[in-house]
């Protein structure tokens, strides 16, 4: 089986999704936070995230980043997507959504005073629609902590890190963002952050890096 190396800075950000991949996977894999800008050359692109694959046949590594990339990469290969390319659309669609709403919330730390009210209206607006579809979905699926079917999956994973980058050691540039997002939080995702965190396959990381248990609980 291939192992694995990823790099990234060591906050939830932009590559929580793939530490939770990763370990739901149970594959070998370590994560390196390079020094930067220092290692800024010598990435990819010159950005993080990369993940670093080592095949178990001695052909030659492979080396990936951007963020999406990774997870899909990922998930595809250890079977968090499915395998039918129209139901994997429908989950790739979310994990897509989620990354806009990113997208908003860092536009709205990075403009002129005068233009902060309107970008920030955005941001809401995307996240009250993320919020909304996501909901639905999870009443439609049963209401049973999942987005699709019974098991886990990137849905799953790629929403669950959305929360986790919000709600759980910020990065400074989010650090008023736990209070925003847990007052959108509806009983519905709140279960999936429940159930994705009960998982056998990610009890090891939760154990380790913190739970949501008290962003959600009242939800």
């Amino acid at each position: 089986m291939a192992s694995y190396i990823f790099r990234y800075f060591n906050v939830a950000g932009f590559g929580e999704a793939t530490r939770l991949l990763l370990t739901a996977a149970k594959v070998d894999w370590s994560e390196e936070n390079p020094e930067w800008p220092l290692e800024k050359p010598n990435q990819p692109f010159g950005r993080l995230p990369v993940l670093i694959e080592h095949s178990a046949d001695g052909s030659p590594d492979l080396v990936i980043t951007e963020s999406g990339t990774i997870e899909r990469y990922v998930a595809r290969t250890y079977g968090f997507l499915p395998a039918d390319p129209r139901n994997a659309a429908l989950q790739e669609q979310l994990r897509d959504r989620l990354n806009d709403v990113v997208i908003a919330f860092f536009a709205h730390k990075s403009v002129s005073e005068g233009e902060r009210q309107a970008v920030h209206d955005k941001f809401v607006d995307l996240l009250d629609k993320l919020v909304a579809v996501h909901s639905e979905l999870l009443r439609k699926n049963g209401n049973n902590g999942h987005l699709f079917g019974t098991e886990l999956s990137f849905a799953d994973i790629s929403t669950y890190a959305f929360l986790r980058m919000f709600l759980i050691n910020p990065m400074p540039s989010l650090e008023h963002s736990p209070q925003l997002v847990k007052a959108k939080l509806t009983p519905e995702i709140a279960k999936l952050a429940v159930t994705v965190e009960a998982d056998p396959l990610l009890e090891a990381f939760v154990s380790k890096k913190g739970g949501l248990a008290e962003y959600v609980q009242h939800k």
